[in-house]
């Protein structure tokens, strides 16, 4: 009996010490807990004194709708160049732009190092018809310095009344500053264009908003209605492709893909990761796929370009991308405008961040200008005196009154035009070499293909 009490008072008092262990980090937890409070509430006084100070001594009046804004700003922008508070107003012009259709300059822009950076230009806007171009920075708006402002700011300003003017000076590489003037437009954003190249078929996509997923199977359904079988396969131009809507991304890449993990991203909590898997049927049957890209193409565009690199799917031509790996959410504030804030970061299927990296091209090919070379003056066998002539072709028939034949070696004479003066490239024209390239690729493919199948 005495050895089962033992027992009992030795069982107590384990307990006690197990509640005493338990209840001691509660209360150290508790401490923990206030102690963070207690800051919290230390940095909040000070930020409501510096309030009050910038209220009762500014040299100007300032309203405190206004101070709240550019604090509310300040934090969020201060976390990363993409996170920002965007006011009524520019929450309502956000809403209007993922639409397809709003007014501006037609140019996608970041902030990077104080200054406005150009990622890309849209299509036959302002922006793009004055020749600005991705890495362009923006120093100066009508001659007032960006320095200070912050790309909320920046934007508004280059915002105005449909037909009035800006002058913005553009700082290029090491080049000296240079300005332009562009002439405010309502852009209207074509998203997908599309047209036959030979047998080719050429898609090009300038932006992911509400309007591109059904236009991309317009497009596709378009190129295959014209040639049928006789498509050689598809070019996904996403150059100068800014990004937009990420359920649009997914949607673009899933056309094309009949099985597998599209993207996945990942916040700060893991339980808060969300994968997006590719449903069955590829809107374009197998045909081989090159897509373009360059410094200009970031966000959802690269999204796109490393499934379908990851996959195998299609061969990722042109320059490396502009590296934009993460994932922005848009939280409306009632009474208010909204918050962009960056919750998570993206990953291709394999795995790999291009965060700050981009996506590198499977085949590195610059932009450049296709000039043609004048070969009528070189000389081939047939101008060797006494050639022996093809058996196989016949004789030739001189025609009624034609002038006399020139001896071997001798070219008529043609009239030669003056050089013209070196333009850009223009994405998309016949002399846009990164497209012809692609499309050579795809005519090597399917003689490939149709080889290996004979």
């Amino acid at each position: 009996m005495k050895h089962f009490s033992r027992i009992a008072i030795v069982g107590a008092v384990a307990l006690v010490a197990i509640a005493g262990f338990t209840l001691g980090d509660t209360l150290q937890a508790q401490t923990g807990q206030n102690g963070q409070r207690s800051e919290t509430y230390r940095q909040l006084n000070l930020f409501g004194e510096v309030f009050e100070r910038v209220r009762a001594d500014y040299v100007e009046e300032v309203s405190d709708e206004k101070l709240i804004e550019t604090a509310i700003n300040g934090m969020l922008t201060a976390l990363d160049p993409h996170s920002g508070y965007l006011t009524a107003k520019s929450y309502q012009d956000m809403q209007v732009q993922t639409r397809g259709e709003f007014g501006g300059l037609g140019i996608e822009v970041t902030m990077e190092q104080g200054l406005v950076k150009v990622v890309s230009p849209i299509d036959d806007t302002p922006a793009f018809r004055a020749g600005l171009q991705p890495g362009d920075f923006i120093v100066q708006l009508d001659g007032e310095q960006v320095m200070g402002l912050t790309l909320a700011e920046a934007v508004e300003r280059m915002r105005g009344r449909v037909g009035s003017e800006i002058k913005l000076t553009i700082r290029r590489g090491a080049t000296e500053p240079f300005e332009v003037t562009l002439k405010r437009d309502v852009i209207r954003i074509q998203s997908v264009r599309s047209r036959l190249i030979d047998n080719a078929g050429y898609i090009r996509l300038t932006t992911f908003n509400e309007q591109t997923m059904t236009g991309l199977e317009k497009a596709l359904a378009d190129l295959k209605k014209q040639k049928g079988k006789e498509l050689l396969g598809i070019v996904l131009d996403m150059r100068n492709n800014p990004g937009g809507l990420l359920d649009q991304a997914i949607a673009v890449s899933d056309a094309f893909l009949d099985k597998g993990e599209i993207v996945s991203t990942r916040g700060r909590r893991a339980e808060d990761g969300q994968r997006f898997n590719a449903k069955a049927g590829d809107l374009a049957e197998g045909l081989p796929v090159v897509v373009l890209v360059n410094g200009g193409s970031a966000s959802a565009s690269e999204i796109v370009a490393g499934a379908l690199q990851d996959h195998g799917r299609a061969i990722v031509l042109g320059t490396k991308s502009f590296g934009k790996g993460s994932v922005q959410t848009i939280m409306p504030l009632p009474g208010h405008g909204a918050m962009r804030l960056t919750t998570a970061r993206y990953y291709t299927p394999s795995g790999r961040s291009i965060q700050s990296v981009g996506i590198e091209p499977d085949i590195n090919i610059p932009a450049a200008r296709i000039d043609l070379i004048d070969e009528s003056r070189r000389r081939s066998e047939a101008d060797l005196r006494g050639a022996l002539s093809n058996d196989t072709l016949p004789a030739p028939k001189a025609a009624p009154g034609a002038a006399p034949a020139t001896t071997p070696g001798e070219t008529p004479a043609t009239p030669q035009a003056a050089p013209a003066e070196a333009e850009p490239p223009v994405m998309g024209d016949a002399n846009d070499y990164q497209l012809i390239r692609a499309v050579d690729l795809l005519r090597g493919l399917a003689l490939f293909n149709k080889r290996s199948v004979n």
